[in-house]
């Protein structure tokens, strides 16, 4: 193709999606007791989720410039006449920050980076549709025109049993994550403005997920939709909530489930939930 899509690892596409539709994805970066790993090639779900269980000490950072710029320089080098590079939202992480720094070195006339103000299958449809206009022939400012477009058109939802790792990890604020402790309720949560913030609180697991399958139905209506389903350690739990949506939600193209890597699980824990409604047009939707 002539324009080379890459995203990076907090994508968190199914497997098999990456290679699919020809898309790189750049690894970030974990530490688990200060032993750095690569998020879904040397640690995955299961030893994270194992990790946090054991109570050791998990971080994460973003790539290296110079781990972004050897990538942007192999798609230049197998054929690629330009580059567009999807990540997470900067408010989350450094990592697009590091991607620009990159593309300032390898050349900004050839490469350009994409905050998508999101993450999760927010930023893998993005990527996704990104790399649907690259293989139909589209020129480098089609193929950014897609990932904004589609990104903008994104609904990010999820439910946390607790909101300690968000704390821990600097994503949501002190006064924030006292939502979660009173009580203890568990807080529902989602992607605004490229920010995490809560969203209301239920009593239960149960009616949390009830919660989300509401709110994705609504974030819906009666659209034409791509809908995905996240979780970490909770597969039975992912595959009746992917179920009860694709019951709800009328004009579903389907619903995929993926499993959390180690980045985002840092952030979230065992147990989170998150559900991702791609639409194809953007609209205001009230899902309060």
């Amino acid at each position: 193709m002539p324009v080379a899509v890459i995203t990076d690892s907090t994508a968190h596409l199914p497997e098999g999606f990456a290679d699919r539709h020809s898309i790189r994805v750049v690894p970030l970066h974990v530490l688990i007791d200060g032993v750095s790993a690569l998020d879904c090639l040397d640690v995955g779900p299961e030893a994270l989720a194992e990790a946090l269980g054991q109570r050791k000490i998990v971080t994460t950072s973003r790539p290296t410039p110079g781990e972004f710029a050897a990538v942007f320089r192999a798609a230049l080098a197998e054929g690629a006449d330009s580059v567009v590079s999807v990540h997470l939202s900067r408010e989350l992480s450094g990592t697009w920050e590091a991607a620009v720094l990159a593309a300032q070195e390898v050349g900004p006339d050839v490469v350009r980076i994409v905050d998508s103000r999101t993450t999760a299958m927010g930023l893998g449809f993005a990527a996704l549709h990104a790399a649907d206009v690259a293989a139909a022939g589209g020129s480098a400012q089609a193929v950014e025109d897609a990932a904004v477009s589609t990104a903008k058109c994104s609904e990010t939802l999820f439910v946390v049993e607790t909101l300690e790792h968000l704390r821990r990890g600097g994503r949501i604020g002190p006064a924030a994550a006292l939502l979660g402790t009173a009580l203890a309720v568990k807080p529902v949560l989602h992607i605004s403005e490229g920010r995490i913030r809560p969203l209301e609180k239920v009593r239960t697991m149960n009616r949390a997920v009830a919660r989300l399958v509401e709110l994705a139905t609504a974030a819906a209506g009666q659209d034409a939709v791509e809908l995905a389903v996240h979780h970490l350690a909770s597969p039975d739990r992912a595959a009746d909530l992917a179920n009860r949506l694709e019951d709800r939600v009328p004009k579903s193209g389907g619903c995929v489930v993926s499993e959390l890597g180690a980045v985002i699980g840092a952030h979230t824990g065992p147990g989170v939930l998150g559900v991702v409604v791609q639409r194809q047009t953007p609209r205001d939707v009230d899902i309060s």
